[in-house]
């Protein structure tokens, strides 16, 4: 695409970034704020070259439609897939990314740092961190899904979330601890799994060369 001028270039970094964190696009007098204009002209005249150019298009007569035009892709790159058994042969060109930014962004989730191994068989160990959203409202849970969970006068724990009319049923992934079970008016869910973040920690060091 053509280049951008110093001041298109400011507000189109500014609009990809507001859009990215709301969702939808600013008003004039929010860009002109922004670029610390007094007047809209200049940034009607900006928009109209980042148009023509083909950074971004709007929606004629409809107010906050500005869209972002072939958006660069954001986030870690996925270069390919590695085995932990044979070996496979690796991809030489980058194929997609891993963006969680949209994640974090999100006014529902929320990160809980794992205490326990009763989670262990789903493969969520002591020290991880949970990711998790709140439930949306009259959202009903799924047999099975793993909840962030405070029962009343025992404390929070991560279990997998079972229903059965009026009693529920928190069910570890260890063997070794009994499943927790009690009536449904004393389980307040805050939240739901969405994925584990977890530090690579080396299971042995080397001894130092002298």
């Amino acid at each position: 695409m053509e280049p951008l001028t110093t001041a298109q270039k400011e507000l189109y970094d500014y609009l990809v970034d507001y859009i990215n964190e709301n969702q939808y696009s600013p008003s004039i007098r929010q860009m002109m704020t922004a670029m610390k204009l007094r007047s809209p002209a200049p940034i009607q005249s900006r928009l109209e070259r980042l148009r023509n150019k083909g950074y971004i298009d709007w929606n004629e007569g409809k107010a906050r439609t500005i869209r972002i035009l072939h958006r660069e892709k954001l986030g870690v790159p996925i270069l390919g897939a590695i085995a932990a058994g044979g070996l496979v042969e690796p991809f030489i060109e980058e194929k997609e990314k891993l963006d969680l930014s949209s994640l974090f962004k999100r006014s529902n989730c929320f990160a809980l740092r794992v205490v326990g191994d009763s989670m262990i068989e789903d493969l969520i160990a002591e020290g991880d961190i949970a990711i998790m959203r709140s439930l949306a409202k009259g959202e009903e849970l799924k047999e099975g899904e793993i909840v962030a969970a405070r029962v009343e006068g025992v404390g929070t724990t991560l279990k997998r979330f079972y229903q059965n009319e009026d009693r529920v049923t928190l069910k570890a992934s260890n063997p070794k601890y009994d499943p927790i079970q009690v009536k449904a008016d004393r389980v307040q869910i805050q939240g739901i799994l969405l994925g584990v973040w977890r530090a690579y920690q080396p299971a042995y060091q080397s001894p130092i060369q002298s």
